[in-house]
């Protein structure tokens, strides 16, 4: 009788054994009810899952910007006291202008003495790619890697060597979801100097001490009429990847105004210290189109309005 009202299964070392045979099983409401519960944690927990990452991945950003503050500054004890110079140029000597700040190998060296990428500079200073890419991000540029360790020598194996309008050979350019400032000049939006950024560690009349920021900006031909960032902002869709530019976070200005944008920034300078900033205080600046004139790009082309922190003023 026991038999019969008990299956048993030795249990030794870990096994398992059953219980009495024709046990209770859950009903059906109280399968519901046991579902509706893990339903409900999983929308308490996910919430702060969330939070914790994207915190996390702000601290990521602040060593990802101190290492690459630490990085260019060591360079300059080695080079005179001199930044590097930027890459975020188009053309050559006596036909170039201004790129986007956010430029890691340009489509050609502004000059025969010069570099068209930012690692034929760095990559003695800088061993881990991945600093140079914002963690909150949608993705990180899928041959950031290969462009870093190729240098001048890069060129996109999608799209190999490009011709221009003469014929002649154009590589493809590596565009990050960080801004670098050093060496480099914008135009300041409303005000009546120009953006200089750091040439030398020991710094200069005017010149402003920004080195590194999180990528926020408006009106981008990529996202026209659209608050972008490398960060997270609310509501936002993804500007996909391009093979020579980094994906981003966007919102259309329909949804969103510089007033009502909450999105958390960080900026690194050049006495090694990284600090948090928001849209409430920046300033714009536009990328200079006429290197002759300091005349920017026309609202409506090119890469819209970067806004900086207003200390890297």
């Amino acid at each position: 009788m026991r038999k019969r009202r008990r299956q048993a299964i030795y249990c030794e070392q870990g096994q398992f054994k059953t219980g009495i045979k024709g046990g209770r099983g859950f009903s059906l409401l109280e399968l519901l009810v046991v579902v509706s519960i893990i339903a409900m944690l999983l929308g308490i927990l996910s919430p702060a899952v969330r939070k914790a990452k994207r915190h996390a991945n702000r601290l990521l950003t602040r060593s990802n910007q101190r290492q690459i503050v630490q990085a260019v500054t060591v360079y300059t004890v080695d080079n005179d006291d001199h930044f590097p110079e930027s890459v975020a140029t188009i053309g050559r000597v006596g036909n170039w202008n201004w790129s986007e700040p956010t430029l890691i190998t340009a489509p050609a060296a502004q000059g025969p003495q010069l570099h068209r990428s930012m690692s034929a500079y760095l990559s003695a200073y800088i061993n881990d790619v991945s600093i140079m890419a914002c963690p909150n991000a949608p993705r990180k540029y899928k041959y950031l890697q290969e462009a870093w360790d190729a240098q001048d020598a890069w060129y996109n194996p999608e799209t190999g060597t490009v011709k221009n309008s003469v014929n002649r050979a154009v590589k493809d350019s590596v565009t990050g979801n960080y801004c670098f400032y050093w060496n480099y000049i914008g135009y300041l939006e409303g005000r009546s100097r120009l953006f200089k950024g750091p040439g030398a560690s020991a710094g200069a009349n005017r010149e402003s001490k920004l080195l590194v920021s999180d990528y926020f900006g408006y009106d981008h031909c990529r996202s026209r009429k659209a608050y972008s960032s490398c960060e997270r902002l609310r509501n936002a869709d993804i500007t996909p990847e391009t093979h020579f530019a980094s994906s981003y976070w966007s919102r259309r200005e329909d949804w969103a105004s510089l007033e009502t944008i909450t999105v958390k920034l960080q900026a690194g300078f050049t006495d090694g210290h990284v600090e948090d900033y928001s849209a409430a205080n920046v300033v714009p600046m536009k990328v200079i189109i006429n290197v002759a004139t300091n005349t920017p790009y026309p609202t409506g082309i090119g890469p819209g309005i970067y806004y900086l922190p207003a200390a890297g003023l």
